[in-house]
């Protein structure tokens, strides 16, 4: 792909100014069969990336489909303002589909971690001591637990800390819901009765 930087006519000063040159560029030459793509991953996501790693991009352009990429380096450091570690991907281009400067959301096929709990976002209290999660424990009573999160999905989001998979937890909680309260399991066979406090 070549990008002409440049009208007819224009005035171009090569070899003038700091650095070689200060004037427009000519063109912009670009070999698409192969695509670099950079991703800032989160610092607390930054040790399950590796080299050889497998992902997809997702382009707004093409939201029906999904661009294989596969990690080739990563700069090795956690950038100290953002917190995140830069890595570079490839992706093959043979239709010359993705092109430069395009934005894309990645998805990482990582390893799954089996103690890894989803819960959804409609879960969490924000409370004055941090993020809380309220589940129900013996006796059908109320113990609000501090979480620690990783991704978010959207509807959904993963906890990392704070959380077990055999928890009951409780979900879209009312503001007022303290630890001790003491709850009603809602029926299952009656879907639309909500979990009340006493």
């Amino acid at each position: 792909m070549i990008l002409r930087g440049s009208a007819v006519g224009a005035l171009i000063n090569a070899g003038s100014g700091i650095g070689g040159g200060s004037g427009p560029e000519l063109f912009r030459v670009a070999d698409v069969h192969k695509m670099r793509v950079y991703v800032k991953v989160p610092q607390r996501m930054a040790s399950s990336i590796s080299v050889g790693m497998k992902a997809q991009l997702h382009l707004p352009q093409y939201p029906d489909r999904a661009f294989d990429a596969t990690v080739t380096n990563t700069s090795n450091a956690i950038n100290v303002t953002s917190r995140t570690l830069r890595v570079e991907m490839h992706a093959e281009n043979p239709d010359g589909l993705l092109q430069p400067g395009t934005f894309a959301e990645v998805h990482w096929n990582g390893p799954i971690n089996p103690d890894l709990v989803h819960i959804p976002a409609s879960a969490l209290l924000f409370r004055q001591h941090g993020l809380e999660v309220a589940v129900v424990g013996p006796e059908d009573k109320i113990a609000l637990k501090h979480v620690t999160l990783g991704r978010n999905l959207d509807a959904e989001v993963e906890v990392l800390q704070g959380l077990s998979p055999s928890d009951r937890v409780v979900d879209s909680p009312p503001d007022a819901l303290a630890g001790g309260d003491l709850v009603r399991i809602a029926d299952k066979s009656t879907p639309d009765e909500k979990t009340a406090a006493r």
